[in-house]
């Protein structure tokens, strides 16, 4: 897993782009309507993620029609799924000591009011 893929996730018209192709195929024009940036600027997003491997496209007539490609987020799974390992470690830990935490609280006498 490389630091562009980040770089390149980070961005957020990237981000709003890989959103709308999430449902499926979309031509330039659509992608445009979706994120409301003008076309030069979606086109060069596109550019970017295509240069990155998150999208391809497909040439249908005059149209060039986007789509995300898996692989990639594949990837990103399989990075962030050895670390989920961690975090689920800790927040079991941290659950265990807050239940200890309301029984020892529940175990403690109440003081009676006069």
């Amino acid at each position: 897993m490389h630091v562009d893929v980040f770089q390149t996730l980070a961005d957020p018209t990237r981000l709003l782009i890989v959103e709308a192709l999430r449902g499926g195929e979309h031509a330039v024009n659509d992608i445009v309507d979706r994120v409301d940036i003008h076309q030069s600027g979606v086109s060069r997003h596109l550019r970017i993620l295509q240069e990155a491997g998150f999208v391809q496209v497909r040439p249908e007539g005059t149209k060039r029609l986007y789509s995300l490609r898996p692989e990639p987020f594949q990837e990103l799974d399989a990075w962030v799924t050895r670390y989920r390992v961690l975090w689920e470690a800790r927040l079991d830990r941290f659950g265990e000591a807050l239940e200890r935490k309301q029984k020892a609280r529940m175990a403690k006498p109440r003081k009676e009011e006069p």
